[in-house]
Formats: structure tokens, C-alpha cells, sequence
């Protein structure tokens, strides 16, 4: 490709709008991420079995209850990142996301009583049950969001 070529690709409008976004979509991206961590660490400190241990041991409910406390906070955090403009507007509502799945996730901890006993013990049906309801919440949320 020679110079003058090459140099008007670099100057498309695509080129440059990717050069513009690119960068912007990183930020997003990232600061989503600091919050599915940050969310994730609060619902792991919360909960009244210690899930981390019980995955290292090697229990499947507690991997299960786990992955789906992931999906579920990822679900409304990808909302609030596709409706957002700006990151402030991400982390606001990122934020307020959390903020209400962690304590809809604890209501339905307390909903569904006998379930964290049951999960520590290991039982996978007890654990796609507590998935299911804080899938659904999470949807629900992801819903709300969207106004």
C-alpha cells in the first residue's frame, strides 16, 4: 500500500471513530468489570456459607449458587453499560444496580430458608433453585433499568 493510500485510510471516518471509541469502550468495559468484582466480593462476604471454600473443596452446589450470583449481577450491570452514556453514568447506575441485586439476593436467601444448610451439604437441586431466583431478580432488575 503506498503513502498517500495508506494515509487516507488513516484518516477514514472509521478509522477515526474507532481511534475515538476504542479507548472510551475500555474504560467502560473495565469500570463494569470493578463492579461485578466489587459485587461479587460484598455477596461473598454476606452470605452465610463461605462459597469460596466450599468450591475449593470441591462442592458443586456452592459452584453452581456461585456462577449464578456472577450471572446475576453481570445481567444488570450489562444493562446499565449498554444504557449509559458516560462512565459516571455507569458507575451511578452500576452502583444502584449492585446495590439492589445484593439485597434482592439476600431476601431471597431468606426466602428460601434451609437453602445455604443444604448447599453446603452439597445438593445441586437446592442450588439451581437459589439460581433461578436470583436469575429471575436479575432479569426483573435488568428490566427496571431500562425504564
Amino acid at each position: 500500500m503506498d503513502a498517500p493510500s495508506f494515509n487516507s485510510v488513516l484518516d477514514s471516518a472509521e478509522v477515526q471513530a474507532f481511534a475515538t471509541g476504542f479507548p472510551t469502550t475500555v474504560a467502560q468495559l473495565v469500570a463494569t468489570l470493578l463492579l461485578l468484582a466489587v459485587g461479587a466480593i460484598f455477596y461473598v462476604w454476606l452470605t452465610p456459607w463461605k462459597e469460596i471454600a466450599l468450591v475449593r473443596q470441591g462442592n458443586t452446589a456452592a459452584a453452581l449458587a456461585l456462577a449464578g450470583i456472577l450471572v446475576g449481577l453481570a445481567v444488570p450491570l450489562a444493562v446499565s453499560l449498554s444504557v449509559s452514556t458516560s462512565i459516571k453514568d455507569i458507575v451511578l447506575w452500576g452502583v444502584a444496580a449492585v446495590v439492589l441485586q445484593l439485597l434482592a439476593f439476600r431476601i431471597v436467601d431468606l426466602i428460601l430458608t434451609g437453602l445455604p444448610q443444604r448447599i453446603r451439604d452439597g445438593e445441586v437441586s437446592a442450588a439451581v433453585v437459589l439460581v433461578g431466583a436470583k436469575l429471575a431478580t436479575a432479569l426483573i432488575l435488568a428490566a427496571a433499568l431500562t425504564g
